[in-house]
């Protein structure tokens, strides 16, 4: 039998197309609570991966983390994917997105981020790859605005752009303070590169180019991993950008993993539908879905998990259904 590959050598290995030791899984969630602070944030992380040893760590703060500088107010009530209400919003005219400033890293809850990720930097070491999670500048603009953003984007967008230019330059602040944790990159969560609600035309315009300046931001890291958000993702616009992995709701929206695979050269993550397989379904269950996305790309440039989050609510006996699903057999 073939001498086990490290994580870190078998994504690589994943991500440039080559025969692994097995296929890679990973699967990440919410911690509630436990994210407001980073040493609590550290140990729910920590004890998750020691738990069902995954192939990364996407290290997953409340998406309030980085605007909560800005004023941004949340409330945790009990949501099953782990995610908190947001309270009234700090857009409230196209004059707010011309105030927004660069927030300093390691102040407030993004220096709480920060010291979640040294934590698991150390426990960890070069064990385990972790990246942290990155709302891109679209994402954080909305939960800064709410439903106004579209709106604002199309009737100011002069203002809107000043306001996301700010964003950016927060988030390369960011990244950059990131770098000393260990992290070996970022998760870049896209919930506009989708056609229900913008065009692609405007995401060109609007999007596009200050993802590539963030990507760009990670120089010197090695895995880079872009999520596109919700139904009817641009797929095919993204599938240029300079990372590594890509995810999508793949088993709820097109295209389908045999598609993309045709696609992108890139290595795709996904097979696991989060709510009715891990939420509701069994091992039984998991392990065909897994089966079935290892058939639809030949077990080559493919990392199992899901779409999004795991429900904080996920069986635990599913959790460890996932990890050994890509056990050879």
């Amino acid at each position: 039998m073939a001498k086990p590959m490290s994580k870190r050598a078998r994504l690589e290995a994943t991500f440039a197309g080559m025969e692994t030791d097995r296929p890679a899984v990973a699967l990440w969630r919410h911690w509630p609570i436990d994210d407001l602070r980073g040493d609590e944030l550290a140990r729910a992380t920590i004890t998750f991966q020691k738990t069902y040893d995954y192939d990364f760590i996407k290290v997953t703060p409340n998406s309030n983390y980085c605007v909560a500088g800005y004023g941004a107010e949340t409330s945790w009530r009990g949501n099953e994917e782990g995610t908190y209400q947001w309270g009234r919003r700090v857009i409230q005219e196209p004059e707010d997105w011309m105030k927004l400033k660069p927030l300093e890293p390691r102040a407030g809850l993004q220096g709480e981020v920060l010291e979640a990720n040294r934590r698991i930097g150390k426990e960890f070491v070069d064990e385990v790859p972790f990246i942290q999670t990155i709302f891109n500048p679209l994402s954080q603009a909305k939960n800064l605005a709410g439903g106004r953003l579209i709106a604002d984007l199309r009737q100011h967008p002069d203002a809107v752009k000043a306001g996301l230019a700010a964003i950016t330059e927060s988030i390369v602040r960011f990244i950059d303070a990131l770098k000393s944790t260990g992290a070996a990159g970022i998760f870049l969560a896209m919930q506009h590169a989708s056609y229900d609600l913008l065009t692609e035309a405007e995401y060109r315009e609007f999007g596009r180019p200050l993802d590539l300046q963030i990507l760009q931001a990670t120089e010197g890291m090695w895995f880079r991993l872009i999520h596109l958000h919700g139904t009817n993702v641009m797929f095919d616009m993204a599938a240029d950008y300079p990372a590594e992995l890509i995810n999508w709701h793949d088993t709820e929206t097109p295209p389908t993993l045999a598609e993309a695979m045709a696609r992108t050269d890139k290595a795709l993550c996904g097979g696991l539908r989060q709510w009715e397989t891990m939420l509701r379904g069994t091992p039984e269950s998991i392990q065909a879905e897994a089966d079935a996305a290892l058939v639809a790309t030949g077990g080559k440039r493919f990392v199992l998990g899901t779409g999004c989050v795991t429900p904080i609510t996920t069986p635990t006996a599913n959790l460890v259904a996932a990890r050994r699903a890509v056990e050879p057999r």
